[in-house]
């Protein structure tokens, strides 16, 4: 069925290709033949197609270092031979190259696929003849101001035009000797407009109210009348929030939206928020300028929204990689390449995909400018492997709090008391002083245990039986002797002051002890080290520390795992927390997800290799890296702020990871390093304490100190003692901020997330990556645009809003022209340029250049107005004719490039669907919301799918929702949807193909939905189509169809009805 109710009932005819873009030119001008040669649109696109694999702007593909795609190149003389001299063919050697007869110097090369063809040739010829003018390729040329011409009037018609459109299309049709068709009748306009502006039909009674007024209003002669009843028609339409829904599922194919994965593991991810603030954004007709800025920098705008963060995730929707095993970085770069790629294709419609690893063959964009735009996109912190469901089934970092309104107001209290109770905490710390000065006289003797140890595991030794009685916890932490190892599968001693003293850790392999100078000591491979399960389950809430006696290897590698509480690196987002050997330093994190949802902090200095060293790591609950501290050797490390982004919690929903030293699942363990005397505690120690850890006496010299003695360093380590341990006000204030913020953490961390960006403080290095490749790195570049489009704007930052600034500035030819050329194909199934997805110069020519540039700059100053552009277009009486043809019209412009007729074409896979819906009486019309799993044939999913996984079917009004709204999974698509040419989401799609398959059919006649609509479509007309069969026929066609059955259809129906019927009673 075809838009306009036109019901096929026989093969459809198979699309014609698009003309070339010299049958085009000529079509267009097969009126004035003299008309001089046209460098744009005739010249260039010919020497791009034949000329430029070879002497274009690709130089490591160029030849004999000739350049045809430049000025210079094209009238350079060397050797005494000039390429193309200006009305001198004859000494050009451009033409006397392509006329030669000589095989070793015509040109293309007679191996060439591409050769000119004699019209070709003869067209250059003239062309040099004409003085060989040069011009800029069409879409790079300034939007001119163009004044609509005054087309010859037409017999029979108004000569008066007021629609612009129409003008320039009436005089392209008055060059061609055409005249245009007249108005649709009035059931298949409604239709038109509403499948056009809603993607649902219209119901019977609003298309018969539109009829009656249109018939009462062509008797009574009463035209301004008619016309303003279809401008109210538009209007209703636009105004519908079936618009929104309409406009969003064209624009979900551009961003490739869709609620997986993708890659070979594929698994679900809750996108559907951003899919919610597109239908509103075009509801409220949101500036389309702005639209584009806030998808693109939204997160830079002075102080964003919500939403305008929210609308950043067009940039994160491209496929993610969770596969174990995979290099993060290749899979980083080709994210970032893939939002470059979108950019080109949806913004400005130049296909940027080659130039990841050349310069463009055809258009003026080298491989240098493809990473000059790369490095935009790139400043994010975002993994190249994003965690693995079974680990952390997460939302890939950097991601936005998906909060309802009573949620934000709850979280704004919970802040607010989370910075009340720290301020009552320093003052609390304040008001201590005199307490202090009063303690520090009245003290009792030094401490010789630390307050709230949970557990200490020597390691010097192995044991196959649990200690259970205490080793002493003296100030310098010594293990005591235990029994050598006895067998492979061992435990280590463990001493806790818990209720249960006894509960073992476990050595891994089996694990060798050698004396050392600091005494026994566990040797370490890489592949095996110790767990203890049970412990040290923290929250990042919690405060804590982590005290240990390392010995580095001699030789120290990149990466190398110390002491972690995660399940995995990269496949769990390391969540958790890890302290690290990197290259010599060594980094305590904590993690929701690294890099963008953690703090890490690494020491600036690095450890000395083969040296003994203890290393305590203390965190004090704040989720803020200012909380953490890496001691060595008891003194505070000077460290520096890796990443400060944690905002939700670093457990686990199940079953907790054990606290593991020396190795870890796909990553590097401590190969020949050496542990022992393992310490935790479940609070963060004071600088002071951790020396008594580290074995030292500082805090038992400045205790036994007489106060006037103290050193300044010596009174603050007591007092920080004093405050944590000894003044009742401050501990109980640290309570309370304990309280406040476990309080913000238990709503945060349940919270939905959606992918966002998120800028980095400082960008990240760019580089030409020779052939692609990610691990090739070449020159260096800056962020920039391409250098043979408009500038980029001098005061413009170099991040994304800067990129932003320069695609909306009314200097950029390409934005305005792209856009409302995707809303001309959106209302005509074609744009006036054809490819919609390339402007370049192997896209098709415009076929009415001032229309287009017309719309573009009347769209641009007039405020980016979606609707109102849109509903100039569906006003124009170009949009509004009849979509009829006659054989010879057909012959003459199969494709409608002239639009001497209006359009008609197949419905999409949603509006085929839905409309089975609408006129079935099912469709349920809820805005927004999850994504729905309709009725799909079963079994799919688990055969096709990695891990097998069902495919749990919806019930109720999830059946039944619109099919912008179906689940969309990447490997896996909607069967239905994809066999009516659904695009697959897995890249930037600006214009669906068309295809007629048999599947098609049988699709229609077994669906699942189709069948369900069928039966209560059936029901419908015997309820409500009139009292006998010729009846119920008629209304069901209406329904439909939108209009009403000819006697052919209806005879048809007829026999089909009794065709059917003898079946049913005979089985």
């Amino acid at each position: 069925m075809l838009s306009d109710g036109t019901v096929l009932l026989s093969a459809p005819l198979a699309r014609i290709p698009a003309l070339c873009a010299l049958t085009v030119a000529a079509l267009t001008a097969s009126s004035a033949p003299a008309t001089p040669v046209d460098f744009s649109r005739e010249i260039l696109p010919l020497l791009s197609d034949a000329c430029y694999k070879c002497h274009g702007p690709d130089e490591p593909a160029r030849k004999a270092k000739l350049r045809l795609d430049t000025k210079e190149g094209l009238y350079r003389t060397r050797n005494d031979t000039t390429v193309v001299k200006p009305s001198a063919p004859t000494d050009s050697d451009l033409v006397i190259r392509i006329t030669s007869t000589d095989e070793d110097e015509v040109m293309p090369p007679r191996d060439a696929v591409r050769q000119l063809k004699s019209a070709e040739i003869a067209l250059l010829q003239r062309w040099v003849t004409e003085g060989a003018p040069y011009g800029t390729h069409w879409a790079l040329t300034p939007i001119a101001a163009v004044t609509p011409p005054t087309p010859p009037a037409i017999e029979n018609r108004k000569s008066k035009i007021e629609n612009p459109i129409d003008a320039f299309v009436r005089a392209q049709l008055a060059r061609e000797k055409l005249a245009p068709a007249p108005e649709a009748d009035p059931a298949r306009l409604i239709r038109r407009l509403t499948l056009d502006l809603t993607g649902l039909p219209p119901t019977p009674a609003e298309v018969e109210a539109f009829v009656s007024a249109s018939i009462e209003n062509r008797v009574t002669e009463q035209s301004d009348r008619s016309e303003s009843k279809i401008a109210n028609l538009i209007d209703r339409l636009l105004a519908s929030p079936r618009y929104g829904e309409r406009m969003a599922t064209d624009w979900l194919d551009l961003a490739r939206f869709a609620d997986t994965h993708g890659y070979q593991m594929d698994r679900p991810r809750a996108m559907w928020a951003y899919r919610d603030w597109v239908i509103k954004a075009f509801n409220e007709n949101l500036p389309f300028d702005q639209f584009a800025t806030w998808q693109v920098a939204g997160d830079l705008l002075p102080n964003p929204t919500k939403e305008q963060r929210l609308a950043t995730a067009f940039n994160r929707l491209h496929n993610q990689n969770e596969e174990g095993g995979i290099v993060e970085e290749e899979y980083r770069v080709a994210y970032v390449a893939d939002r470059v790629n979108t950019f080109g294709t949806a913004f400005v419609g130049l296909t940027f995909e080659c130039c990841r690893c050349h310069d463009h063959k055809y258009d003026p964009i080298s491989q240098r400018d493809y990473y000059a735009m790369f490095s935009f996109f790139q400043n994010i912190d975002e993994a190249g492997q994003i965690s693995y469901k079974g680990f952390a089934d997460s939302m890939p970092v950097p991601t936005l709090l998906l909060t309802t309104d009573e949620q934000d107001r709850q979280l704004a209290t919970l802040r607010t008391a989370a910075a009340t109770a720290e301020q009552i905490l320093t003052a609390a710390r304040t008001d201590a002083s005199a307490a202090f000065a009063a303690w520090l006289t009245q003290k009792s003797s030094a401490p010789t245990t630390l307050a709230a140890l949970i557990a200490r595991y020597p390691l010097d030794a192995a044991n196959d039986v649990a200690v259970t009685a205490p080793v002493e916890k003296t100030a310098a932490a010594s293990p005591s002797a235990a029994t050598p190892a006895k067998s492979k599968t061992i435990t280590v001693a463990q001493v806790a002051n818990t209720a249960d003293p006894t509960l073992p850790g476990k050595a891994i392999e089996s694990p060798r002890f050698a004396a050392t100078a600091r005494g026994p000591a566990a040797e370490l491979d890489g592949e095996s080290g110790f767990t203890f399960p049970g412990i040290a389950h923290f929250k990042r809430t919690d405060a804590f520390t982590l005290g240990l006696w390392i010995q580095t290897p001699a030789t120290v590698a990149a990466r190398s795992v110390v002491l972690h509480h995660t399940k995995a690196p990269a496949d769990a987002g390391s969540r958790g927390y890890e302290i690290l050997l990197e290259n010599g330093h060594l980094s305590f994190g904590l993690h929701y997800l690294w890099p963008g949802a953690s703090l890490k902090i690494t020491t600036r200095d690095t450890l000395t290799p083969g040296a003994w060293v203890h290393v305590t790591a203390t965190y004090d609950g704040s989720s803020r890296a200012s909380g953490a501290r890496i001691c060595i050797n008891g003194q505070p490390a000077a460290t520096d702020v890796i990443r400060d982004g944690l905002f939700k919690d670093i457990t686990y929903t199940g079953a907790p990871p054990d606290l593991t030293i020396g190795f870890r699942f796909r990553d590097n363990g401590f190969k020949g390093g050496r542990v022992r005397d393992l310490a935790v505690f479940d609070r963060a120690l004071t600088p002071l304490e951790s020396t008594q850890l580290a074995g030292r006496t500082d805090l038992a010299t400045a205790w036994t100190t007489p106060p006037a003695q103290l050193s300044p360093a010596q009174r603050d380590g007591l007092f920080d003692y004093f405050a944590a341990q000894i003044h009742a006000p401050t501990r109980d204030a640290a309570l309370s901020l304990y309280t406040a913020r476990e309080a913000q953490n238990a709503l945060v961390t349940p919270l939905p997330e959606a992918m966002v960006m998120a800028e980095l403080p400082s960008p990240k290095p760019a580089f030409i990556l020779q052939r692609g490749a990610y691990d090739s790195p070449g020159e260096p570049v800056t962020a920039d645009t391409p250098h043979a489009l408009t500038p980029f704007p001098k005061d413009a930052p170099r991040n994304r809003l800067g990129l932003a600034r320069w695609l909306t500035a009314p200097e950029n030819p390409l934005f305005a022209r792209v856009t409302v050329n995707r809303l001309w194909q959106q209302m005509f199934g074609a744009g006036l340029v054809e490819t919609s997805d390339n402007f370049g110069l192997q896209g098709s020519l415009p076929t009415h250049p001032e229309l287009l540039d017309w719309l573009a700059h009347d769209f641009a100053t007039h405020g980016w107005d979606v609707k109102r552009t849109l509903r100039q277009i569906a006003l124009s009486a170009t949009y509004r004719q009849s979509s009829r043809a006659t054989p010879e019209l057909l012959a003459r412009d199969p494709q409608n490039l002239l639009l001497a007729r209006g359009p008609a074409r197949r419905l999409t896979a949603e509006m085929l669907r839905d409309q089975a819906l609408a006129t079935g009486g099912l469709l349920v019309e809820k805005l927004g919301g999850p994504s729905v799993l309709p009725y799909q044939p079963p079994g799919l999913w688990e055969e096709i799918a990695m891990g097998k996984p069902k495919y749990n079917q919806g019930t109720g009004d999830d059946l039944h929702r619109r099919s912008l709204y179906t689940f969309w999974k990447r490997t896996v698509p909607p069967p239905a949807m994809v066999l009516f040419d659904a695009a697959e989401r897995n890249v930037c799609t600006v214009h669906r193909q068309s295809t007629s398959t048999p599947l098609q059919a049988l699709a229609l006649l077994n669906d699942v939905q189709i069948v369900e609509a069928a039966r209560s479509i059936g029901q419908r007309m015997l309820r409500e189509g009139g009292p006998d069969l010729p009846a119920q026929l008629a209304w069901t066609f209406r329904l439909v169809t939108g209009r009403a059955a000819d006697p052919r259809e209806l005879a048809l129906l007829h026999a089909l009805y009794a065709e059917q019927l003898a079946t049913f009673t005979a089985d």
